[in-house]
């Protein structure tokens, strides 16, 4: 398919990719495939005329929508019904707990016995089902019209209907104004009046509580939405951020090592030279501070005369050579003269060791 035949405008680009996101969100389609494949982003644009934000064609969303409104008709006319049925349990159990707790009037026996057979009545009336003529016989060979015989006597029934609704209607508005103080908790020190005012106004709160609900709920929708798109957007970007980097050590580090190694080797080369010129300093410091100008002076001296006297030893040295080389055919007296030339010569080594020490320690 060729990508020239057809293309797509900036504008039209949006348009696409807003369709995309709002009817077709499992889609998460760039701008880039959009662009790669042109008759694609065409055909659904088509298609977002002909199917509703669910994916629904419009026929089926226009049918799927009355089979709605039908099932609410109907679960309203249950609810209604199950309602009624529940206050009514209700109500027997609270006057069955009166009943054990205080004795019951003879009105409240009275309503309490033929609510009960009434009740009674039409509960095995609905098990037995329509009558009908069929070869099955009856239920216990029980037609409706025997259980009709069974009903209480009709004005004991009017009597029982009229009180009936008072009392559901006494029931029903405690538990709204038990629904009211649960939603608001404020409202349970108002007066009845006021609790009525704001129980007709409930169902309208409840409402529209209910579609700010709803509406929190389809944001949540799309920023789930947004969050994934956005999620595979900055996974790619670090992927291709990874392969830069990879990339990157590749060429450059190994190009750039052998010259770091060189300036790092220069850099602690001239390093240790200043730290062996600092200890130098350090050293030369030490040896000012110890030796003033005045000691300097007086080991000049010192060293002066020791120079003389070695040079005094040397002389005497040389004599008693002469000597020894003059008398060493005599026997005692050349022992003798041995004795004296090693003390003269142990001076002359001792003196010469005291001036070389004392030449380092002037050094």
């Amino acid at each position: 398919m060729a990508s020239g035949d057809f293309c797509l405008p900036g504008e039209g680009m949006e348009i696409v990719q807003q369709v995309c996101s709002k009817q077709f969100p499992p889609c998460n389609l760039s701008e880039e495939d959009l662009l790669q494949n042109p008759y694609f982003s065409k055909l659904l644009l088509s298609l977002s005329q002909l199917v509703d934000e669910s994916g629904l064609s419009l026929f089926l969303a226009k049918e799927q929508a009355e089979a709605w409104k039908e099932v609410r008709l109907h679960k309203t006319s249950w609810l209604r019904f199950e309602i009624l049925q529940r206050v009514i349990q209700e109500l027997l159990v609270d006057y069955y707990v009166k009943k054990q707790d205080t004795n019951l009037t003879f009105e409240d026996k009275k309503f309490l016995e033929t609510l009960e057979h009434r009740l009674l009545v039409t509960e095995l009336t609905q098990i037995l089902g329509p009558s009908r003529e069929s070869e099955t016989p009856p239920l216990l060979g029980l037609e409706k019209a025997d259980l009709l015989e069974l009903m209480p006597p009709s004005e004991d029934f009017v009597w029982m209907r009229a009180r009936l609704q008072l009392e559901v209607e006494e029931q029903l508005k405690r538990k709204c104004f038990t629904l009211l103080c649960y939603h608001d908790p404020n409202s349970d020190a108002d007066s009845e009046t006021l609790k009525a005012a704001k129980v007709w106004k409930l169902a309208e709160v409840m409402v529209a509580e209910r579609q700010r609900c709803q509406d929190a709920q389809g944001q949540q929708k799309e920023q789930l939405v947004l969050l994934e798109k956005k999620s595979a957007t900055y996974s790619q970007v670090l992927l291709r951020c990874l392969i830069l980097l990879q990339r990157l050590l590749q060429e450059h580090r190994l190009q750039t090592q052998s010259e770091l190694d060189r300036i790092n080797a220069q850099y602690l080369e001239v390093k240790c030279s200043a730290m062996i010129l600092k200890l130098r300093m350090e050293e030369l410091k030490i040896v000012s501070d110890t030796y003033t100008a005045e000691k300097v002076e007086v080991h000049q001296l010192i060293r002066d005369r020791l120079e003389a006297g070695i040079r005094l030893q040397e002389q005497d040295l040389q004599k008693s050579r002469q000597v020894l080389n003059t008398y060493e055919v005599l026997g005692e007296e050349f022992d003798r003269l041995v004795k004296e030339y090693t003390q003269l010569k142990q001076a002359t080594e001792n003196k010469r060791w005291a001036l070389q020490e004392f030449s380092k320690a002037y050094h």
